[in-house]
């Protein structure tokens, strides 16, 4: 029996057969390998993302790896609110949702087609609205906000959450992680509250080997900014496989707690096997997590509430 969390690995995981799994920007990086080791547990895994080639691949990559897998693909855009209505109409009973799709560092302030800026559209908006929209779906599910090391130092400006009176890139990507890692805590804490009969968990990869860092910060292009960083980033992460392991743990692991925080253990939580992760104040504050679930129900339109 593994020491809770700490020395935790996929061959640890209880088996998922029966379940279904949905993951969110699974086509690569980390959402790949988090549905990768769903599938290999034996969950029903539905595979999310914006491009169906991109889909495609992924689907006969993990079924390469994993001839028994169940695994399908279905379009999901988290830049579009009327994408994430459209992926959440008639869904059935859901045992896990792992919200990961993300971008970082885009250089110049975007918009979603809702006119978001799009980091905190993408990364925390989008998945606000796809869960209040499954709730009644994920009825007993385990619900995953992949958050970031980079919510330690990342100050939330709820009078300027769209990046308009200024826009410095890494500083809006630590803003949208930590709403992420607020999300989790505040849908832990109505869920408990309103007998929700959801388990909401964070977890984050630490430092882990992804196209993040090219897509985010060099646009999706091999500029030599995004190539320089992306070479020292990789001399010192761990790899994708590794960095999905806490939001692996999250989703599946017994011993998991509602409302913890998940990540690597090794030093600054940076590599290393899964275990519980430092939260840091300003997402822990009851009252920032109320007001920022109240301004994120204005903006998308979206209500937790049974109507």
């Amino acid at each position: 029996m593994p020491v809770p969390g700490r020395d935790w690995t996929l061959a640890d995981a209880p088996d998922q057969a029966g379940k279904l799994a949905i993951v969110t920007g699974a086509t690569g990086g980390l959402g790949y390998e988090t549905a990768l080791g769903l599938a290999r547990c034996g969950a029903t895994t539905i595979l999310t993302g914006r491009n169906p080639d991109k889909g495609a691949d992924a689907l006969s990559r993990i079924r390469r790896e994993v001839p028994s897998a169940t695994v399908s693909f279905e379009p999901l855009d988290l830049a579009s609110l009327a994408s994430v209505r459209r992926f959440a109409e008639r869904r059935g009973a859901i045992d896990i949702l792992v919200n990961n799709a993300g971008v970082m560092g885009l250089p110049n302030r975007q918009l979603t087609r809702d006119g978001f800026e799009m980091q905190i559209g993408v990364n925390y908006l989008g998945h606000f609205a796809l869960t209040a929209l499954l709730r009644d779906s994920l009825r007993g599910a385990r619900v995953v906000q992949v958050a970031s090391l980079a919510h330690q130092k990342a100050v939330l400006k709820l009078d300027d959450l769209q990046s308009e009176r200024s826009y410095v890139p890494m500083l809006v990507y630590r803003q949208s992680k930590l709403a992420m890692l607020m999300f989790a805590l505040e849908l832990h804490r109505r869920s408990v509250r309103n007998g929700w009969n959801l388990t909401s968990i964070a977890a984050h990869p630490g430092w882990a080997r992804t196209d993040i860092i090219g897509n985010g910060i060099g646009n999706g292009k091999p500029g030599l900014k995004a190539w320089l960083i992306q070479l020292g980033f990789d001399a010192l992460a761990q790899s994708a496989a590794d960095g999905a392991l806490p939001m692996l743990y999250a989703a599946m692991a017994p011993e998991a707690a509602a409302g913890g925080y998940y990540g690597p253990t090794g030093r600054g939580e940076r590599t290393g096997p899964p275990g519980p992760s430092r939260i840091f104040p300003q997402a822990a504050d009851p009252e920032a997590g109320r007001r920022l679930w109240d301004l994120s129900g204005t903006l998308t339109g979206v209500t937790f509430e049974a109507g």
